[in-house]
């Protein structure tokens, strides 16, 4: 994954003084880095009888569908508030200050499908432990979260010590 590293653009101070901000686009615009990203991904997650990827909004809306497509499963979005025609379950979660909301279809998911969440970082886990949520909420067998980078010295596998999947990353940090 060395070589997907190097696809990706590090920015430091964005969005504000002190922050390092991993920048995917660079990874995107590049045929075979993304080509790879969708390939690694599939292979693990190949055989495990995915029913449904769920793609959070908006960078999970990149990588899921494709993964969905490669792994012949359905996709479902998460969205932010107020995006989804019909009936929704919402889940709030913690910021660092404030909070937050996020929902899914209630007919999205039938119970006992199994569900792989996907998303572009896991940085501190609070969203991706509120997915998590919404996915087990709905009856989904829950049976992994991807990302393609992990921002290790944040800590986010330690908010899904709870979630009982295995939780993957390309790309550590």
């Amino acid at each position: 994954m060395l070589a997907l590293k190097s696809l990706i653009r590090e920015v430091p101070d964005f969005p504000k003084p002190g922050i390092n901000f991993y920048d995917i686009t660079t990874l995107l615009k590049d045929t075979k880095g993304l080509a790879a990203v969708i390939d690694e991904l599939r292979q693990k997650y190949l055989g495990q009888h995915i029913d449904l990827v769920v793609g959070i909004e908006a960078r999970g809306f990149i990588f899921a569908p494709a993964l969905a497509y490669a792994l012949g499963a359905g996709f479902v979005p998460v969205r932010k508030p107020n995006k989804l025609p019909a009936a929704v379950e919402s889940v709030e979660y913690a910021l660092e200050y404030g909070t937050d909301r996020l929902e899914i279809h209630r007919d999205a998911i039938v119970p006992g499908q199994r569900v792989l969440i996907v998303d572009d970082v896991l940085a501190t886990g609070g969203t991706a432990a509120a997915v998590a949520s919404l996915v087990t909420r709905l009856g989904g067998d829950l049976a992994g979260l991807a990302f393609v980078i992990e921002l290790d010295f944040l800590h986010g596998r330690d908010k899904l010590t709870g979630v009982d999947a295995e939780i993957f990353s390309l790309v550590h940090y």
